[in-house]
């Protein structure tokens, strides 16, 4: 029988580093980086020197470590069970390597993915999709690329960029057309320091407020043409385009997931070892029925949710069309999972579960944004759906050479 859920000794290992981590560099100091919505460069810094940041799972020949898709699952898990904020300001950069991977040309994958994956340098990347008047509606942009010799120009506003501002490389996308819709729509890669590119307000936020958020302001920012991603120096295009790469991105959708994975697993772990220690009524509250229940669903959720982002990791992975929603489905409900298992984990606590000396609510605060970043939880629906129906194609997605088929 083929079928195995086991582990390879190299993801054993990588995952007790990223544990390891998690327990020595993350848990210590993520009250404070909540408290004071500071960026933790220290703590990117050592991930990238460790490689158990993004760069692990960018291909070797531009790099990176060239870890399988399960094994980034294990770091984003474990990481994101260290702190989630955290863990998203160390992971942040792997978007838009994504986005670069998905579009680039050979000279911009080996220029933009080789600098992500510089062990002597931590450099971050942005991925700038959202705007103030388009979210859910991700093509309808009104960022506008105007061509001029040479290049092009940008001008308009991109909302709730994680690293927008402090990235080295921004991907920005655009239209050439307003007119054209999706049609229109094309990226770009900013280098940080181009003049006409400026950081704009950084956002205060419900969780995961170690990361650093805010908007980036394009006026009238001139980029070369080679910086459009996809297109060689005379204009022909090399890739799928950015519509095409959008498509391509449902398979990033398990990596999402499986930081809510983490976030889940730290609360019910939390959760347990309290039930145990707290005693009512004579005994500990993990002997009583409505706690112990509580505690039996939680751990099923967070399996069935890890199991989904798997089976769409490997499928992906082995360039299996993910063709029922896959990736979307191991998202949605990890997302949904991660919220009700983050409450249940205060409810559990009770009265103090709802103050910051224990971390139960900051769990809850951070899981809620898994129902809503990268497709909130009704897009999610919405896709699977059209799925379902046969509105919506699926493509297989290439695995990069020097990528390895994970088990699972």
């Amino acid at each position: 029988m083929s079928l195995d859920f086991s582990l390879t000794p190299e993801q054993e290992e990588i995952r007790n580093l990223a544990h390891d981590f998690a327990v020595n560099e993350m848990r210590p100091k993520a009250a404070y980086f909540d408290e004071h919505e500071e960026t933790p460069w220290d703590a990117m810094k050592k991930a990238h020197d460790l490689g158990i940041g993004p760069s692990a799972g960018f291909p070797v020949e531009y790099g990176g470590g060239g870890v399988d898709l399960i094994t980034q699952m294990i770091l984003s898990e474990e990481l994101s069970w260290g702190d989630a904020g955290m863990a998203v300001a160390i992971n942040a950069s792997g978007l838009a390597g994504a986005g670069i991977l998905a579009m680039g040309t050979e000279e911009q994958k080996k220029k933009y993915i080789g600098m992500l994956s510089d062990p002597a340098q931590l450099r971050l990347g942005a991925m700038g999709l959202t705007e103030p008047n388009s979210g859910s509606d991700s093509m309808a942009l009104e960022t506008l690329a105007t061509p001029v010799d040479g290049g092009y120009r940008l001008n308009g506003v991109k909302q709730f960029c994680t690293n927008g501002g402090i990235a080295d490389i921004q991907v920005v996308f655009a239209t050439l057309d307003r007119s054209l819709g999706a049609a229109g729509v094309t990226a770009f890669v900013v280098e940080k320091g181009t003049p006409g590119m400026s950081q704009g307000r950084k956002e205060r936020k419900l969780g995961v407020r170690a990361s650093h958020t805010a908007q980036v302001i394009f006026e009238d920012c001139f980029v070369p043409a080679e910086a459009r991603l996809g297109y060689d120096r005379d204009g022909n295009a090399t890739g799928p385009g950015a519509v095409g790469a959008m498509m391509m991105l449902e398979a990033t959708r398990p990596m999402v997931a499986a930081g809510a994975i983490g976030i889940a697993r730290a609360a019910f772990e939390f959760a347990r070892d309290y039930a145990l220690e707290r005693q009512q009524f004579g005994r500990p509250i993990a002997k009583q029925e409505a706690v112990a229940f509580k505690l039996a669903d939680m751990a099923t959720e967070i399996d069935a949710a890890r199991l989904l982002a798997w089976r769409a990791a490997w499928m992906a992975a082995n360039q299996i069309p993910l063709a029922r929603g896959e990736g979307s489905m191991a998202k949605l409900f990890a997302g949904d999972m991660a919220m009700r298992v983050t409450v249940e984990a205060v409810q559990i606590l009770g009265g103090y579960g709802y103050i910051k000396e224990y971390p139960v609510e900051r769990f809850m605060r951070d899981a809620k944004i898994y129902q809503i970043w990268e497709g909130t939880a009704e897009i999610q629906r919405l896709v699977i759906s059209r799925y379902l129906l046969g509105e919506r194609r699926a493509r297989s997605v290439a695995r990069p050479e020097g990528q390895k088929t994970p088990v699972g």
